[in-house]
């Protein structure tokens, strides 16, 4: 015969295991989705033991005005850590920040606690413990250019990539037309999201993936996958970016956009984009492997159906070889110094002359197209004021130049453009990086600040233009996060 507990009994039994079942265990690497008004009791989580350090990574949905705190330990003894545990030892709060998130790094010996101390407010927020920092996201986006309805968006990058030096006596160059590495096997995948600034869908909101991704059904809200880019480029040695070409935009509007990383809670820092007016003409041009650095507005026609941006494939045929016969006789060139010794430097290579007189003979090869604002008087010198953050500076001026239709380009390559356009002069510090890095035998010299420097370069942006003095300048940049361009970097 079975002989059955009083029910009053099993209350009581059960009442005892009721907080100890409802402890959840955190597994490492997984997100949690949680709400303040829906945790367990008592609001604690607790962490496996480890030998190395693990990161606790919280970020905020939502705004509050009565947010949740959070608060760990690797002290055992402590089953519910609170703000008077706090040593900051073996017990700290997680502090979230002004933007949403934070983490705190420990290690778990014996394993750990993680409490969450919380009021009547319902706050949404997500969690993860790993050895990598989720909320660690400093990276800014970058904008290639844009056009009236287009723009080409990259992601921040990821996965640098170190140049190997060769040695003497067989030292190689790199292809005249570059071949792009491999790309990594396993991209971490990125996720663009962007919306007319206007509109503030973003405004407001904890800078938090989570928090981002609630706007991504809101009317004018773009959201692009990695499968929805148009692939991964590679810049320069910053490393690898997802990168977007965008259709179908406004005139003459403002843009703000993020990029969601898979594995982080923080999202990317904003950036802004403006659309140029429905009378600019120019068309985009990008993805090519011998100026992998050039993603802007060129004075070229836009290509014929069904390609919708210039590439290497569509751009008349001359321009390229010219280019590449130009870098081709450089190289052999530069091939007649011993390289791979500390022959003309010890702090630069040929391997360095050579990339930066690819990126010189690209930009000046290819005009950036832009445009002057239409309240100024436009000179053939004249700059055109640009937006950015109400600090009430007054903003420098862009460095432009009124080209006339029709007129001799100052690459003999390229096509006379059919329409007069403004083009945004190169930053000089393009052409001194490669005077620096290359040894005196070629002759390769650039224009001084204090006399014809500022006819055919942006002067005075990126470095202060005073001799011998490297930054300092009215920018600092050649372009901000904010759309501003002050010069042609490349």
């Amino acid at each position: 015969m079975i002989n059955f507990l009083p029910v009053s009994l099993l209350a009581v039994i059960q009442s005892f295991l009721l907080p100890a079942e409802a402890q959840q265990k955190i597994s490492l690497d997984t997100t949690l989705s949680l709400n303040t008004n829906n945790l367990p009791n008592p609001p604690t989580f607790t962490v496996p033991s480890t030998s190395g350090t693990l990161i606790v990574s919280v970020a905020l949905c939502a705004t509050s005005d009565h947010p949740p705190r959070f608060f760990v330990t690797n002290d055992t003894t402590i089953s519910q850590p609170s703000l008077s545990d706090v040593d900051n030892v073996k017990t700290f709060e997680v502090v979230v920040g002004s933007e949403g998130f934070g983490s705190r790094a420990l290690v778990f010996t014996d394993g750990g606690t993680i409490s969450v101390a919380k009021d009547s407010t319902a706050t949404p927020f997500q969690m993860v413990v790993s050895t990598n920092n989720a909320t660690f996201q400093v990276s800014y986006p970058l904008v290639g250019d844009t056009t009236s309805n287009q723009a080409l968006l990259f992601s921040p990058p990821f996965d640098p990539q170190v140049v190997q030096q060769s040695s003497f006596p067989n030292y190689t160059f790199a292809s005249a037309n570059l071949s792009l590495p491999s790309p990594p096997s396993s991209p971490i995948n990125h996720t663009l999201i962007f919306a007319q600034t206007s509109s503030s869908p973003f405004k407001g909101l904890p800078r938090t993936i989570c928090a981002i991704r609630t706007q991504q059904n809101t009317r004018g809200v773009t959201t692009l996958s990695s499968t929805q880019s148009a692939g991964l480029w590679l810049k320069n040695t910053d490393g690898w970016r997802w990168e977007w070409f965008v259709g179908g935009l406004t005139p003459n509007t403002n843009y703000t956009a993020y990029t969601l990383e898979d594995g982080q809670l923080a999202a990317s820092r904003p950036i802004n984009f403006v659309t140029k007016s429905a009378a600019f003409e120019c068309s985009l041009l990008h993805q090519l492997p011998f100026c992998p650095s050039i993603s802007y507005a060129v004075p070229l026609p836009p290509p014929r159906p069904p390609a919708t941006v210039n590439t290497a494939d569509t751009i008349p045929p001359a321009v390229s070889e010219t280019i590449i016969a130009y870098f081709s006789n450089f190289t052999t060139t530069l091939s007649t110094l011993a390289c791979g010794r500390d022959h003309y430097s010890p702090l630069v290579s040929c391997a360095d002359c050579q990339a930066a007189y690819r990126t010189w003979l690209c930009t000046v090869s290819f005009p950036r197209c832009t445009e002057a604002s239409s309240n100024l008087t436009s000179t053939s010198s004249s700059s055109a004021p640009v937006s950015g953050p109400s600090d009430g500076a007054q903003s420098p001026m862009a460095a432009i130049q009124s080209v006339q239709a029709n007129a001799a380009p100052r690459n003999p390559a390229l096509p006379a453009f059919a329409s007069a356009y403004d083009a945004l002069l190169p930053c000089l510090e393009t052409c001194n990086a490669a005077d620096r890095a290359c040894p005196a035998f070629l002759g390769f010299k650039c224009p001084l600040p204090q006399f014809t420097a500022a006819s055919s370069y942006g002067v005075g942006f990126v470095d202060s233009g005073e001799s011998g003095q490297w930054g300092h300048g009215s920018t600092g940049v050649a372009q901000d996060v904010w759309g501003n361009v002050w010069c042609n970097a490349g």
